[in-house]
């Protein structure tokens, strides 16, 4: 009943500011307008770009919480003691109290304290096979997210936060070996990011190549790996004060000269394939190909501005009240609770109900631990992965909302402003509940293409 409520509501005018108790103006039906305002919103493209680039952090997270999981998997083998484990408990509180009371609260206490409790619990978590570490991992799901978010805004405070007073020395430090060696990181820095960024892209062309020509990959495939190296180059050149146009033309020329290069060469043994083989394997591989040249790009462009900065040194960022830090600072605040997160146990669960005997196999074939988990654990882990990629997505398009709300109020000039934080500001805030709901279902649409391609393609692969 909701669902349709709001579908229709969708279509009217409905402004809680106009039609109320106080007033008596009719609620009309307005049609596709919203949908056309939306579109034509002069913010709206920005803000669908801040939800996307949020959910960047998605292959970090879940490569983050696949090692967790295989860490704790090794620890769990490891014999549990827990008399140990509570006699160690103990001392560590006896410790505790002695510090406290001979630190008098003090800073230099309170970080005794921390130590011990690290300290403690690394030794525990053997102890009891890897219980505690578990438990450590899964205890930011405890807590609210509110309190979450508060406590990361602390974290972040440019003044006082812990996190820029343990920056602060590091930089300062870099800012002297900068000073010492300019013409390293005035032009060595950004020609080694360029050739290193060169060869991810030959990399890339050759691999596409051999895929063409083994017949593991159709012409979809080959041109969304070819998208994957030319959105770098449009942001560098845009990050180089190039124009939108001429930027996005450029690298829309070199992705077509490769496509033709590629797909005009006849395969050679590769049989006939279908025209989207092969899109899952470049999906995922563009989810950490992309990050990684578009920091190859950063230091290209940033790399000779290095020793004029120096000079006056570097000083930690403003993370939430600077338009380019605010949204990496609440990937990092993701990362740290998507790790330990519901995705790990779905892992641990993953990795127990890998039979052994496979391991024995490659043991006995002489396998190295990498080669165990490339052609072992990681195909075995694939449907476990596609459940939590599938999630992650419907996720990270519907989250950005409590956080942008509590840290930052959706900006600075709204940089942190998501799809469902704008849906919250015209239905509540503006009271314009038609254009909030046209709002909704253009995110419920782009929720469910995704996810239908999920279904279509990494599904596949899963099932592979």
């Amino acid at each position: 009943m909701p669902l349709a409520v709001s579908f229709g509501i969708a279509f009217t005018d409905w402004d809680t500011l106009r039609h109320n108790i106080f007033r008596h103006e009719s609620v009309r039906f307005v049609g596709l307008e919203n949908f056309s305002w939306l579109i034509h919103h002069p913010d709206f493209p920005h803000y669908l770009g801040n939800t996307f680039f949020l959910m960047l952090g998605l292959p970090f997270a879940i490569a983050g919480s696949l090692g967790a999981a295989l860490l704790l998997s090794r620890v769990s083998r490891q014999p549990v003691a827990r008399r140990g484990a509570f006699i160690l408990a103990t001392l560590m509180l006896i410790a505790s109290g002695l510090l406290l009371r001979a630190g008098g609260m003090g800073q230099a206490g309170v970080w005794c304290i921390f130590g011990v409790l690290a300290a403690g619990s690394l030794v525990a978590g053997v102890l009891t096979g890897g219980s505690v570490y578990r438990t450590l991992f899964y205890l930011p799901n405890f807590t609210a997210g509110v309190a979450t978010f508060v406590l990361w805004k602390k974290l972040y405070n440019p003044q006082t936060g812990p996190i820029n007073a343990g920056l602060a020395p590091v930089l300062d430090g870099f800012a002297v070996v900068v000073r010492a060696l300019p013409s390293v990181f005035g032009w060595g820095l950004p020609l080694a990011c360029g050739l290193l960024a060169v060869l991810l892209a030959l990399w890339q062309l050759r691999r596409l190549r051999q895929h063409w020509d083994d017949g593991t990959a159709g012409p979809v495939a080959v041109i969304l790996g070819l998208v994957t190296v030319a959105l770098p180059l449009f942001f560098l050149l845009r990050w180089r004060d190039v124009g939108v146009g001429p930027a996005l033309g450029v690298a829309a020329v070199v992705a077509a000269v490769a496509a033709g290069l590629i797909l005009r060469r006849p395969r050679r043994w590769g049989p006939i394939c279908a025209v989207d083989a092969g899109v899952s394997a470049e999906l995922a591989l563009a989810l950490g190909l992309l990050p990684l040249l578009a920091l190859l790009a950063v230091g290209v462009v940033w790399g000779s501005h290095l020793p004029a900065a120096a000079v006056a040194g570097f000083a930690p960022p403003n993370w939430l009240g600077d338009y380019d830090w605010a949204k990496p600072a609440i990937i990092g605040m993701g990362l740290w609770a998507a790790i330990g997160s519901n995705n790990m146990i779905l892992y641990l669960a993953g990795l127990s109900n890998i039979p052994p005997e496979l391991y024995e196999a490659a043991d006995m074939d002489g396998a190295s631990p990498m080669q165990r988990f490339w052609h072992i654990t990681w195909p075995q882990l694939a449907p476990v992965t596609f459940f939590i990629g599938v999630m992650g997505v419907i996720y990270g398009l519907q989250g950005g909302f409590e956080m942008a709300r509590v840290m930052t109020m959706g900006g600075p000039a709204g940089s942190t402003t998501t799809l469902s934080y704008f849906i919250y500001i015209e239905g509540f805030e503006t009271g314009r509940l038609g254009y909030a709901s046209a709002a909704a279902w253009v995110l419920f649409a782009l929720v469910f293409i995704l996810s239908l391609l999920n279904f279509r393609f990494g599904n596949r692969a899963a099932n592979d």
